[in-house]
């Protein structure tokens, strides 16, 4: 790991997190076209930031918090956003979803937390499980916020709608039980 903070992958997770209020700003003013093309956009900044990290030698300590809390920060806002009632979403999250996942990062970041402090530092690496969540969770808004910038709704909401919430409790107790086991070491 380098020592250096403003590394180029640093640099894209910075401006992943500065994407989320402009995201933001977008979906609740109904510019649901411009919202999806900034959604998109800090997705590839999300590819790009692995990819420079690796092809740099650019992996450092900051990037490796900062990277999974910009991914927590869009997808997190994302999923409010989108269960918001009154913006002009044709295509709405059930609260039920947003919340199961909300509370799987939200319960992720405390026990890392809890963890850290109680056992000194633990490597916490992405679960391949994690990283389908992650992948099926982008997918899942970017379906939902392209069928609510045609304005109409398509059976594609409910399927990412039911994937979200599989891969949410299969990634919830994986992680579970990768924990049980860090903690047994």
């Amino acid at each position: 790991m380098t020592t250096q903070v403003f590394t180029l992958a640093n640099q894209l997770t910075m401006l992943r997190m500065l994407l989320v209020p402009v995201f933001v700003l977008l979906m609740i003013y109904g510019e649901f076209g411009w919202a999806l093309v900034t959604f998109i956009f800090a997705g590839i900044t999300d590819l790009l930031d692995g990819w420079a990290a690796r092809k740099t030698g650019g992996k450092t300590d900051l990037g490796a918090w900062l990277d999974p809390i910009a991914d927590k920060l869009l997808i997190g806002s994302t999923f409010v956003v989108l269960t918001l009632p009154n913006i002009g979403l044709v295509n709405r999250l059930p609260l039920w979803l947003t919340i199961t996942v909300i509370s799987r990062d939200v319960g992720i970041l405390l026990t890392v937390a809890i963890v850290n402090l109680a056992m000194g530092p633990r490597t916490f690496r992405p679960s391949p499980l994690g990283k389908l969540a992650t992948a099926v969770f982008v997918v899942s808004c970017v379906v939902i916020m392209y069928f609510n910038y045609l304005g109409h709704t398509s059976m594609w909401v409910e399927v990412a709608i039911w994937l979200s919430l599989t891969v949410t409790i299969a990634s919830w107790v994986d992680y579970v039980w990768r924990l049980a086991r860090i903690i047994n070491k």
